[in-house]
């Protein structure tokens, strides 16, 4: 294990840090299996990936015609995921999630990925009000969620029980799934779950 100095990941340092030293055993370094599944059986959609890191989901999105945008609040992380972006390197941008704000038509889909589960527990709330907030009527929170009771983190897991406490009030879960492909730190404790925001 790396001797960071940096210990509290809600702040951006703390991410500079270990995309830094290239320390990143969350980052898979390309799109996921049920990822590239969904993108292929839908048409583009307007979409936000929050917490980008490497920016590989929005290349795929990118790609595929979809208007995507990531955003990461780490410096670090955003020169990461504008060199993997290539050409699309505009589209990743330096953003806090909490107060970015879309331009012009509001957001059809958010992408979930190591997001939620980068950030402590007590913040939980917060996201998951934030995802509501930015998602109309019929959006989609479509992703990966890390179920898991081990409290140290990041990775903080979740239990089931919490997450569905967390989004029902404000989304009916369409799909449950086990990952076939997931990475180390998350293999057999994350499931893909797509999440439509209700009236």
């Amino acid at each position: 294990m790396a001797d960071f100095q940096q210990r509290d990941p809600r702040s951006p340092a703390f991410w500079d840090e270990r995309f830094e030293r290239a320390f990143t055993p969350w980052d898979k370094g390309a799109a996921p299996q049920a990822l590239r599944d969904f993108v292929a059986a839908h048409v583009p959609q307007r979409c936000l990936i929050p917490g980008c890191g490497a920016a590989h989901e929005l290349v795929l999105l990118a790609e595929a015609g979809w208007d995507a945008t990531a955003i990461d609040f780490a410096p670090a992380a955003v020169q990461k995921g504008k060199a993997v972006a290539g050409h699309h390197a505009a589209r990743v941008v330096e953003a806090d999630f909490f107060a970015w704000q879309p331009l012009g038509e509001p957001l059809q889909l958010i992408y979930e990925r190591a997001f939620l589960c980068a950030l402590p527990p007590a913040m939980r709330p917060q996201v998951a009000a934030r995802w509501a907030e930015l998602l109309p009527a019929g959006g989609l929170l479509v992703g990966y969620f890390f179920f898991d009771n081990v409290p140290k983190g990041p990775p903080f897991g979740i239990a089931r029980s919490e997450l569905e406490e967390l989004l029902t009030r404000h989304f009916d879960c369409m799909v449950d799934q086990p990952v076939s492909d997931s990475i180390a730190v998350f293999e057999g404790k994350e499931r893909w779950m797509i999440w439509r925001r209700r009236p």
